[in-house]
């Protein structure tokens, strides 16, 4: 990877931008603190946990007859299944849908699905009307900007940013004041909820034992998208199933904890079917649309365990390197330690062979993952088959294979290190490097390089002599 890779551009613009660092700074750490709280409250928390993967990985497992098992349910509910193999079929299914019912101005909850999927510009070239309901998403649509976070998606910008943003987009005076902020959207977001036809959802998890929908928000607007609009249509992708309605139970302990330190979020919604009778709030059609769009790439190879994965963010805030850049660095949908290995996995390695390598290897992504993910792992496995299939930069090549020459003979390596050692210290008086050739002035790009000591380990051992 050469030093003008894109995403090396991308970082270096990040930590140049010192206002995203406040934005990082004040919710990063907050959210992880309230996550602590909040799993201290919970009895057994490990118990939860176990109990909140089994059920994933069981899922998983079985994907094929869950996912059988689950349209079965949802057609004896009253609902329309439709599948798409990739964006294209996902977003032209839900055109042909709005199209056919006259729909004309649709409303969304927030979905990362339709994100990944790019649902609004297929929509809007299909002259249909699209509002994001959701505040933080709201605000992305009038910035024409994309989320940075999966749960947060204006993690990126300040509550100043965004009274900026509104008093240019909506002509309101300038507040920077949170409350009043979320006034002004909900005065402007009410009517469309009432004006529009068509409320686009994602789903946090489809339960295979009811044929079920379960969706949580904190706002309210998911069940203003779901049950107001005359169709609501729902994009879950195939990971997105739990077998039972107590393994939803053990999940959603863990998700609102994790996410946003909550220990439930103020809503959560099963959706079962379309309106029933007495029922008089509800939609009178209701299509689940189950989304492949690379899952199945990621189910047959060693990231499989990230079916298990409940989108919760808990990795990301914990991550030290998406604390310094934030998300829009990753340049993907999904950034972070669950990004860098979902992405490369589900678009291909060769596009995102850097994802892999913005990772410490900490392993604070897997302290912190509710349902105990081993993102290192995965995130070492890419690595590895990045070496083995990519092509690396020469630099890189000719500096191994002269390491191994020297590594091999000991008499070499011995006078290499005399020669490297006395180079690296004349050019270091102060005991510091500042400036290092090659590959090296990666590091020292931005940090100081310590300098070899004056003898090598081995020299300190054989003069003090073997011990007994």
């Amino acid at each position: 990877m050469s030093a003008a890779s894109p995403f090396r551009e991308r970082v270096a613009r990040a930590l140049a931008d010192e206002t995203l660092h406040v934005a990082l700074g004040r919710a990063t750490g907050q959210l992880q603190s309230r996550r602590d709280v909040a799993f201290a409250s919970l009895d057994d928390a490990d118990a939860v946990r176990d109990f909140a993967r089994a059920g994933k990985l069981a899922a998983t497992r079985a994907l094929d007859r869950m996912l059988e098992e689950f349209e079965r349910r949802l057609i004896a509910n009253g609902v329309v299944v439709h599948w798409a193999r990739d964006a294209e079929e996902a977003c032209a299914t839900i055109v042909d849908i709005a199209r056919a019912r006259g729909c004309r101005r649709a409303v969304k909850g927030k979905s990362m699905a339709t994100e990944e999927i790019e649902l609004n510009a297929a929509l809007q070239a299909a002259g249909i009307t699209v509002v994001e309901s959701d505040l933080g998403e709201f605000v992305v649509q009038l910035d024409r900007d994309r989320p940075s976070h999966i749960i947060l998606p204006i993690l990126h910008r300040t509550r100043e940013q965004v009274g900026r943003i509104f008093e240019r987009e909506l002509a309101v005076d300038y507040t920077p004041d949170p409350a009043e902020l979320c006034r002004i959207a909900r005065a402007r977001l009410r009517d469309e909820f009432l004006a529009a036809d068509i409320g686009i959802t994602g789903a946090n998890f489809g339960v295979v034992e009811t044929g079920s929908l379960c969706i949580v928000s904190n706002e309210g607007n998911v069940r203003m998208s779901s049950s107001l609009p005359r169709v609501h249509v729902a994009l879950l992708g195939i990971d997105k199933l739990l077998p039972t309605l107590d393994h939803l139970d053990a999940a959603l302990k863990v998700l609102a904890r994790s996410a946003t330190g909550q220990k439930s979020t103020v809503y959560v919604s099963l959706v079962h079917g379309p309106r029933r009778a007495p029922a008089e709030v509800a939609p009178e059609e209701l299509h689940v649309l189950l989304l492949d769009h690379g899952r199945t790439k990621v189910l047959a190879g060693e990231a499989a365990e990230m079916f298990a994965c409940i989108r919760c963010g808990a990795c990301l805030n914990a991550c030290p390197v998406f604390q310094q850049v934030g998300g829009h660095a990753y340049a993907s949908i999904y950034p972070g330690p669950m990004g860098s290995v979902l992405t490369p996995v589900m678009r291909g390695l060769a596009d995102h062979a850097e994802l892999p390598q913005a990772s410490s290897l900490c392993g604070a992504c897997r302290d912190a993952c509710p349902v105990k993910i081993d993102l290192p792992r995965m995130l070492l496995a890419l690595r590895r088959e990045s070496v083995a299939t990519l092509p690396q930069p020469l630099a890189l090549r000719i500096a191994l294979r002269a390491w191994s020459f020297v590594m091999a003979r000991p008499w070499l390596h011995r006078v290499a290190r005399r020669l490297a050692r006395a180079v690296a210290r004349r050019a270091a008086p102060d005991g510091w490097l500042r400036r290092a050739p090659g590959l090296l002035s990666n590091w020292t790009a931005t940090r100081d390089l310590k300098a070899p000591s004056a003898r090598s380990f081995d020299e300190w051992w054989r003069n003090r002599g073997a011990p007994r």
